[in-house]
Order: structure tokens, then C-alpha cells, then sequence
């Protein structure tokens, strides 16, 4: 292996996917994989980590080629948790790294140098078994106060990131705080500030996703996350899917507006004007900006949700 291959810029990650929706899917439980793909997940997330015991991860590593199939019947991603101690990491990384996999969730992220490890061991399996090397992606999950003084630098540097969380459990767990929206917020904020200055998706709702029992109240924490710029959320029971995708999705009067922002800015334009005035508000450079992103972003959910009725067509036929 080449010094070049090992220590490839941050630069060669993979295009940072559009997941609105992340379900959480114990990897020893068939009752749970088996339903995964109806639920309108934008990605599966199978976890081999807190969800399942000792004992029991090699259980659900030897699972793992059959519930990656599985879950991606509807379309949806498939990307897999995995553990933090080294000896249990390796091995979940070599039981995940097959074709089909779009991410490895690193858990107890601390540092570049850890991600980059992680990366060295990925690339190694991508090339055995005819993968292209780079085609996994990295969610990198900050659980301890120590990694806040590196999130800038993982951001930036470490290889393969498309996505960053906060594992808001592990963190409350770490600070001696009960975790909920007043104490995880900050933390939160801050992973997301790094995120954002370097296009990394931020990945989260700005409180605790272990409390599923009032969907109403976790759509409002889920829009509440995207209003500060978060991307996608997390969900560990299926019935909360589509309030994050609902939550994550711009609603057709934000389309309505941004595509109107674009057409008058286009006609400042052609007169030599910089900004403009629309319904009674002063629009320059930053508006029109956000109603463009605003609109990519409804275009990439429009083709992701293109592809999975397709995807979910084809399905059908091949099952008849």
C-alpha cells in the first residue's frame, strides 16, 4: 500500500448523501431487519454497537450480509454502527465492508488520527474485495467532552466524513448531565458550527432521541434542528420516520418562495441591480443564496424519492 493511498485528503470523500431519515436497527433482531425497508427510511442504520451484547455481536456480524440485503428493499442506504474498542471495531469492520454499504458510523470519534486509522483498515477490504477505495463513508459520532476540541480539525481533515452527530447519550453520560434539549443543545450547536464550516451534514435533533413517545413533540424538535441548519435526524422507532422526513423536507410554500426570490433576483440581474425589494422585505446576495440551496436540496430529495419508487417497483415485480 502506497504513503499516498493511506493518507488520502479529506478532499476524496464520498458526495455527503441526502438522509433526512436515519432508523435505528438492532443487527441480532430479524423481527426489526425484516420490517426496516417499508418503514420510508432515507437510510437503515444497523447497529452492532449499544443496541446489542457481547455476546451477541458475533451473531449479528455473521447476520450482517443478509440484513444489509434486506434492508435496503425500499431503497433506503444501508450503513452500520459500529463498536469503539479497536479488537471489536476491526472485526465488525470486516463482517460490514461489502458492495452495498454506504457508511460506517464511528462511535467515540476523537481525533483525525483515529478516523484515519479506521480509513486505513476500510480501503484495505475495499481493494480485496473489487470495491472502489473511497466508496464508504464515515459518519463520525462526538460522545466524549475531550473530542469538542478536535470536531473543527475532523471536519476538515479526516477522510471519508460525509456526516457528524453528536451521540447525545454517551456525551450526557460522560458530563454527569441528564441528556434532554437544555443539556445536549450546546454540544450539539457546537458540532454542528464545525460541520457547516466545512459542508460535512449535520446529523440530529437538538435534544435526545431515546423518548419516542410523542411524535408531535419530536416534530417540532426535528424542524426546530433544521431551522439551525441540520440536515437529518435519527430515530430508533419506525413509527418516527416520516415526521423527520416531513421535518427534514422543505414544505411547498418554501419551494413557492425561494423559486419566486430566484426569478425576481434573475430580473434585478438583467437591470443591474444587486438586491431588490419582494413582499416588502429587502433581498440581497445571502436570500437568494438560501432560496438556490434551498432549492438543490429539493431537487436531491426529489431524485432520492425518484429512486426509490423505482427501486421499490422493481422490487415488487422481481418478488411477483
Amino acid at each position: 500500500m502506497g504513503e499516498e493511498e493511506v493518507n488520502r485528503p479529506a478532499s476524496l470523500r464520498p458526495a455527503p448523501p441526502v438522509w433526512r431519515s436515519i432508523l435505528y436497527v438492532p443487527g441480532n433482531v430479524p423481527r426489526f431487519i425484516d420490517k426496516a425497508h417499508e418503514r420510508g427510511a432515507d437510510c437503515v442504520l444497523v447497529d452492532l454497537e449499544d443496541s446489542v451484547t457481547l455476546a451477541e455481536k458475533p451473531t449479528a456480524r455473521a447476520m450482517l450480509p443478509e440484513t444489509m440485503e434486506k434492508v435496503v428493499r425500499g431503497g433506503a442506504d444501508v450503513a452500520v454502527r459500529i463498536n469503539r474498542p479497536l479488537r471489536l471495531a476491526i472485526a465488525d469492520i470486516e463482517a460490514a465492508v461489502r458492495p452495498g454499504l454506504a457508511a460506517l458510523f464511528i462511535t467515540k470519534a476523537e481525533s483525525v488520527q483515529h478516523l484515519t486509522l479506521m480509513d486505513e483498515v476500510v480501503s484495505e477490504l475495499e481493494r480485496e474485495r473489487g470495491m472502489p477505495v473511497g466508496s464508504v463513508g464515515f459518519g463520525a459520532m462526538i460522545e466524549h467532552p475531550r473530542a469538542l476540541a478536535h470536531i473543527d480539525d475532523i471536519a476538515e481533515h479526516a477522510p471519508r466524513l460525509i456526516a457528524m452527530m453528536l451521540g447525545g447519550e454517551d456525551f450526557a453520560l460522560e458530563t454527569g448531565s441528564v441528556p434532554g434539549d437544555e443539556t445536549l443543545e450546546l454540544p450539539k450547536r457546537l458540532v454542528a458550527f464545525a460541520a457547516q464550516a466545512h459542508g460535512v451534514p449535520m446529523i440530529g435533533i437538538l435534544g435526545t432521541v431515546a423518548d419516542y413517545s410523542d411524535p408531535a413533540a419530536y416534530t417540532k424538535t426535528a424542524e426546530r434542528a433544521r431551522r439551525f441548519g441540520f440536515s437529518g435526524g435519527t430515530c430508533v422507532h419506525p413509527g418516527l420516520v416520516q415526521a423527520l422526513n416531513k421535518a427534514f423536507t422543505p414544505s411547498a410554500d418554501e419551494i413557492a418562495y425561494a423559486t419566486k426570490v430566484i426569478a425576481a433576483d434573475e430580473q434585478a440581474a438583467a437591470q443591474g441591480r444587486g438586491s431588490f425589494t419582494l413582499d416588502g422585505k429587502m433581498i440581497d446576495v445571502p436570500v437568494v443564496d438560501r432560496a438556490r440551496r434551498l432549492l438543490q436540496r429539493h431537487e436531491a430529495i426529489d431524485r432520492r424519492s425518484s429512486k426509490s419508487r423505482s427501486f421499490q417497483s422493481s422490487s415488487s415485480t422481481n418478488d411477483a
